[in-house]
């Protein structure tokens, strides 16, 4: 799935596109169910409205447009945008087409239909639930303090808890709580203050080091041209050495998800 890097790096490959300024002149639906029921239409309400600017909250890609209306997309599993030719071969997976008046196409691609596309004048409505962006510069070690005092539970799953944290999935959980010596499955309640300020500056700099690789590209290909898979220090790496200590990667379940981590560094 891509997280807060992949979608971060996909919003600034939009921008150098130029697609803010362009206007939306048509919008084809091949999948239906993609389009969230909302108060406007995605068919007669796009069209004629101009892209204001392509921003990020959480993994959602935000198009604020003309006429106080916002276009978000949530990628979900399998889900990339990207611009093209209007007369490109045409793209199976292509679920929702925006055709742009400088003659080229904004696609959604999606094989595995999990993507969703929401249309609305009060972007709360779909985001009001979502937490801090971890890289916001008031989002700070003080802050990250304030929000996990008194927090119960598995310290992963939270880190995972859109409303905790916006935009961290499995990928950058498990490499944030590596390089902070924390084990997944440790209570946020018995972290030390130390162990917290560790936590909250690896999450940040594995976030930062990921959008200068252009997020990560997995097996699967479904997210291509990244490059932090390359700098995993335990994610999808079960069996194979720990880079600080040598010991062998483990791999477990937490909330149906594998969980990877080392079992000495993180004890």
């Amino acid at each position: 799935m891509p997280e807060l890097p992949e979608v971060e790096t996909i919003v600034r490959y939009l921008r150098r596109e130029e697609v803010p300024g362009r206007t939306i002149t048509r919008v084809a639906v091949a999948w239906p169910p993609m389009v969230q029921r909302s108060p406007l239409s995605v068919l007669t309400e796009l069209p004629g409205r101009s892209i204001q600017t392509v921003d990020r909250r959480g993994k959602y890609v935000v198009f604020p447009l003309s006429g106080a209306v916002t276009l978000l997309m949530h990628l979900k599993m399998s889900g990339r945008v990207y611009v093209c030719a209007s007369d490109a071969p045409p793209d199976p997976y292509a679920r929702i087409t925006f055709a742009l008046d400088d003659g080229r196409e904004m696609r959604f691609r999606d094989p595995r239909k999990f993507g969703r596309v929401y249309v609305t004048p009060d972007v709360a409505l779909v985001l009001g639930h979502l937490g801090p962006e971890p890289l916001a510069e008031d989002f700070t070690a003080e802050t990250f303090l304030a929000r996990i005092k008194g927090r119960r539970g598995m310290i992963k799953p939270l880190l995972m808890n859109q409303s905790f944290l916006a935009g961290i999935g499995n990928i950058y959980a498990d490499e944030a709580l590596f390089q902070a010596r924390i084990h997944p499955r440790r209570r946020a309640e018995t972290l030390t203050e130390a162990e917290k300020r560790a936590l909250y500056h690896a999450i940040r700099r594995v976030l930062i080091r990921s959008i200068e690789l252009n997020g990560a590209t997995l097996p699967d290909g479904m997210y291509p041209g990244g490059s932090f898979q390359n700098d995993f220090c335990v994610y999808s790496r079960g069996g194979q050495p720990c880079p600080v200590c040598g010991s062998a990667i483990e791999r477990i379940k937490i909330g149906q998800r594998s969980s990877y981590f080392c079992p000495e560094c993180q004890r």
